[in-house]
């Protein structure tokens, strides 16, 4: 299908897509919407911002059945930031039918979300958590709905929630359809789909080298420098739309905004120790354009879709490199371009050079006078070093101990090799060698 208005949907469904501004379906979306309208169960490989989420809403909408009292459709997403964002798309798409829809997400009043469900929902979105709560009860009907979806299984997995969504959907019905949507498949998650999916389709979209397009990436040195103020001098320097500053743990976080709240900032902060309320409050303010900077971890920033962002840096590489291509995949996203500046240390280049193998073309510069300027080469220090090594060998290859030894021969023998040493290296200087 080329276009949405050449899919078999209901009147009220085009009338919706067409009031979103969709004209002609994304890769994903093409390839997913037949498969769920089949009831083909099917695993969708797709990095955020590929049209995923309405690849499975839209079918799912025409599937239900709104005369009926039954729970026909589960649709897990593993926060509550997330599952709240496609339960506002789904509403975008149902709007003045008669298809009921309900959210259940952690962090909210259990008796608020038992409510809900007293209107017999026949599409529920939530976290795993709090709908595994809910089944557990008997208060949602988990047995009658033969529809399963699982977006960012990947992170869901990394959270821990696989468990809650096994005890749930072990109590849907045998035919379970069930599609699950993640950008990447760790090994570990294998078998969880194995046990409830036989030879699903398997859709991959986008390969690792999208990663490149529309994407500056700056490799920032630290040399013995404070970090902080390293990072202090490029974002006075810089003019983002949004920035999410990037550290490897909740501790750090805090620390950094704390530092560039008292340098004049104002950051946002994204991270695993606010209260739901605080987030929830942190959210708005952040789509409500209050702040430039963001300073997040990568679990709590994963979760959550964040638009415009503009630069993403690296304050910390991360040890798991996967959630390095997941923080510079949130910029240059729906053809715009994006800025992705990482800060190391000299002892970090084994982590440097793995990213290189990923595909990402770093650029070694610096910062200077308000302005991007390229600096020598990373490696030349190593290189200068092995040539060093070099003339060493060659100084005792050539300057030999001699057949016949006087006293004193060994200062005479230390002396020579001084002086090739010296002549080796003049000569290094005079070709450019520096």
């Amino acid at each position: 299908m080329s276009k949405f208005t050449d899919y078999q949907l209901k009147p009220f469904l085009k009338e919706a897509i067409q009031k979103l501004g969709f004209e002609s379906p994304t890769p994903i979306q093409k390839e997913i919407i037949p498969l769920i309208l089949k009831g083909v169960s099917a695993i969708g490989q797709a990095h955020t911002g590929t049209g995923k989420s309405h690849s499975f809403l839209i079918p799912i909408v025409e599937r239900v059945e709104a005369d009926s009292n039954d729970l026909q459709a589960i649709i897990t997403a593993p926060t509550r930031e997330l599952a709240t964002q496609l339960y506002d798309e789904l509403l975008k798409l149902t709007e003045g039918t008669e298809i009921r829809s309900a959210i259940l997400i952690g962090g909210t009043d259990k008796e608020r979300a038992a409510n809900r469900l007293k209107a017999n929902p026949q599409i529920v979105v939530g976290t795993p958590g709090r709908i595994n709560d809910m089944a557990k009860t008997n208060q949602l009907a988990v047995h009658t709905a033969k529809i399963l979806v699982i977006d960012e299984a990947d992170l869901a997995f990394d959270m821990g929630f696989v468990e809650d969504i096994d005890q749930f959907a072990s109590r849907m019905p045998e035919n379970l359809e069930m599609f699950v949507f993640s950008a990447t498949i760790p090994e570990k998650l294998k078998p969880f789909l194995n046990k409830y999916m036989e030879s699903p389709a398997h859709i991959k979209i986008g390969e690792r080298q999208s990663f490149t397009e529309g994407i500056h990436y700056s490799l920032v040195p630290v040399r013995g420098q404070q970090k902080e103020k390293k990072l202090l001098g490029i974002l006075e320097n810089i003019t983002p739309y949004l920035a999410i500053i990037f550290t490897n743990t909740r501790k750090n976080a805090e620390e950094l905004a704390a530092y560039l709240e008292r340098s004049g900032m104002k950051v946002g902060r994204i991270h695993g120790d606010l209260s739901p309320r605080e987030r929830t409050r942190m959210m708005k303010r952040i789509r409500d354009l209050e702040f430039e900077y963001i300073v997040a971890t990568d679990l709590a920033a994963r979760g959550i879709d964040i638009p415009g962002v503009s630069h993403v840096i690296n304050f910390e590489i991360p040890d798991d490199l996967e959630f390095f291509i997941h923080r510079v995949g949130r910029t240059a996203r729906a053809g715009l371009e994006g800025h992705a500046i990482t800060l190391y240390d000299p002892t970090e280049e084994d982590k440097v050079q793995s990213i290189e193998k990923l595909g990402i073309p770093f650029i070694h510069e610096e910062m200077k006078n308000g302005e991007w300027v390229e600096v020598k080469e990373r490696h030349a220090r190593k290189k200068r070093a092995s040539y060093t090594d070099d003339i060493d060998r060659q100084a005792v290859k050539f300057i030999r101990k001699p057949k016949k030894v006087k006293p004193g021969y060994k200062k005479k023998l230390a002396k020579q090799i001084d002086q090739y040493k010296k002549q080796e290296r003049r000569k290094q200087n005079r070709h450019g060698r520096k």
